[in-house]
């Protein structure tokens, strides 16, 4: 399958908040847990967001690409360019659409002169086979829960 890489316009915002529920309910999370991410996973673009489009003009996936030095709710992020957001729709997922997005966001941090990308990750799984460092286990928006830190070193090969 031929997919696009592209900036995402702010009129696609409905759609990619649509693929980051369906996405994380591919994984089934307790339903309490996404009145925690509402707020998370609603996509309003302020930020780089890039879309993979497949042949028909679909959006497959996206990825957000932060800059922060603030705190975000009760977890304290790190000052640096972040890995918002990405997503893949469940139907797509393990079709090499994430691995797509993410050389796109090697290429793209190269292109800005970022040296290292941070990144907070439950599963993990994917960010292993995808060259990002496991950092440390981090407190999660979900009180009594953690999430994966991992950190994308730019200047590496992938």
């Amino acid at each position: 399958m031929r997919v696009i890489i592209r900036k995402a316009s702010p009129e696609e915002s409905g759609v990619l908040t649509d693929i980051s529920f369906a996405s994380k309910c591919y994984w089934n999370y307790p339903e309490e847990y996404y009145e925690v991410w509402k707020d998370e996973l609603t996509i309003i673009q302020k930020h780089l967001v890039k879309v993979a489009e497949g042949d028909d003009s679909q959006i497959l996936g996206y990825y957000s690409l932060v800059k922060n030095d603030l705190w975000s709710g009760k977890v304290f992020v790190m000052e640096g360019y972040w890995l918002e957001h990405l997503f893949v729709r469940p139907e797509y997922i393990g079709k090499g659409i994430g691995t797509q997005l993410i050389k796109d966001v090697y290429k793209t941090g190269k292109e800005l002169g970022i040296e290292k990308i941070l990144i907070f990750s439950d599963p993990k799984g994917f960010y292993d086979k995808v060259g990002a460092e496991y950092i440390k286990e981090s407190p999660s928006s979900i009180e009594g829960r953690t999430v994966s830190l991992f950190e994308l070193n730019i200047k590496k090969n992938w």
